[in-house]
C-alpha cells in the first residue's frame, strides 16, 4: 500500500471457511450428507487453507451433524488443505481421531451464562473436560484450536470485559491450544472492543495465533474486520454465503460471509489464495439444497450481473 492509513496491513491473511460447521449446525432443514460432501470438496477447490468440516459433538445434541464420519470419509481431501472439526471432549475426539483428523477444535465462552446455556457446565469445568482432548492430541500430533465466544458481548449478561477473555484465553493456553479463536457470537462488536479485545489478548498469546471471528448481525463485521487487520491480525474465519446463527444468542444472525471478507481483502491487495467466484459457485450449491438464498452481499450483487 502507499503512504496511507492503510499502511501496514498483512500481506497476507487465512481465511477459516467454517460454514460446513458453524453454518450448518443450527440449520433447521436436515442437509443430505452428499450434498455436505459436495459443499466441502467445491470449497476445497476454492483453495481455501483451512475447512472446518463438521462437529463431533452428540447427535443427539445436533442432529444435522450426526453424520460427522461419514462426511470426513466421503470428502477429497486436497492437499494443502487442513481440514478440522469441533470436539467436546475425549469421546468426540476418539470420533474425530478415528475419522482420520490431524486438527480438531475446542469451544468455550466468556460467558458464564452463556457457556452454562451452551454446553451445560461452568466455563472452568469446560477448561478442565478440554485436558484429556488436549492430552490424546499431544500423543497424535494433532494440532488444537480454541473457540471463545462471547468475546464482546453475550444475550445473558452484556458487555463482557476484556479481562474476562483474557483469563479464558489464558487458561487455554496453559492447557496447550495453539490458537485462538475470538467470537463474536452475537454480532455486538464494534471496532473499538476489538482494540480493546485484541490489546488485552496479544503480549500473552502473540498476534500470530489470534484469529476473529465475527457475526454481522449489526452490521459492523468488515469494520471490526479492517481494525483487526490493522492491528496486525491474519487469521479470520467466515462462513460461505453468511451461514450460521447461534440457538443460544436471540436474534443472532450468520457469520461474516466469506464473499464478502473476499472481496474486502482482495481490494486491500492483501492475499488469500482463495478464488472468490468459486466460493460463490460454492453458495450457489447449497443454496439450492437449502432452497433458501445466501445472506451474502457479494453473492447477491454478483449472482444480479449475470
Amino acid at each position: 500500500m502507499n503512504d496511507t492509513p492503510l499502511k501496514g496491513l498483512p500481506p497476507r491473511v487465512t481465511v477459516v471457511e467454517v460454514g460446513p460447521r458453524d453454518g450448518l449446525q443450527n440449520e433447521k432443514g436436515v442437509i443430505a450428507t452428499a450434498d455436505k460432501i459436495r459443499f466441502i470438496d467445491l470449497l476445497s477447490e476454492a483453495g481455501f487453507p483451512v475447512i472446518e468440516a463438521t462437529s463431533f459433538v452428540s447427535p443427539r445434541a445436533i442432529p444435522q451433524l450426526a453424520d460427522a464420519a461419514e462426511v470426513m470419509a466421503g470428502i477429497t481431501r486436497r492437499p494443502g488443505v487442513r481440514y478440522t472439526a469441533l470436539v467436546p471432549n475425549a469421546k468426540g475426539m476418539e470420533r474425530a481421531l478415528a475419522a482420520g483428523l490431524r486438527e480438531v477444535a475446542v469451544f468455550t465462552g466468556a460467558s458464564e451464562s452463556f457457556v452454562q446455556h451452551n454446553i451445560n457446565m461452568s466455563i472452568a469445568g469446560s477448561i478442565e473436560s478440554f485436558r484429556p482432548v488436549l492430552a490424546m492430541a499431544r500423543e497424535a500430533g494433532v494440532r488444537v484450536r480454541g473457540y471463545i465466544s462471547t468475546a464482546f458481548g453475550c444475550p445473558y449478561e452484556g458487555v463482557v470485559a476484556p479481562e474476562a477473555v483474557k483469563r479464558v484465553a489464558g487458561a487455554l493456553l496453559e492447557i496447550g491450544v495453539e490458537e485462538l479463536s475470538i467470537g463474536d457470537t452475537i454480532g455486538v462488536a464494534t471496532p473499538n472492543q476489538v482494540v480493546e479485545v485484541t490489546g488485552a489478548l496479544a503480549p500473552l498469546a502473540g498476534i500470530e495465533r489470534l484469529a476473529m471471528h465475527f457475526h454481522d448481525t449489526r452490521g459492523t463485521a468488515l469494520a471490526n474486520v479492517m481494525t483487526a487487520l490493522q492491528l496486525g491480525v491474519a487469521i479470520f474465519d467466515s462462513a460461505a454465503g453468511g451461514l450460521g446463527g447461534c440457538p443460544y444468542a436471540p436474534g443472532a444472525s450468520g457469520n461474516l460471509a466469506t464473499e464478502d471478507l473476499l472481496y474486502l481483502l482482495s481490494g486491500l491487495d492483501v492475499e488469500t489464495g482463495v478464488d472468490l467466484e468459486k466460493v460463490v459457485a460454492a453458495s450457489a450449491f447449497l443454496a439450492r439444497a437449502r432452497g433458501q438464498a445466501p445472506a451474502s452481499r457479494y453473492y447477491a450483487a454478483a449472482t444480479a450481473e449475470r
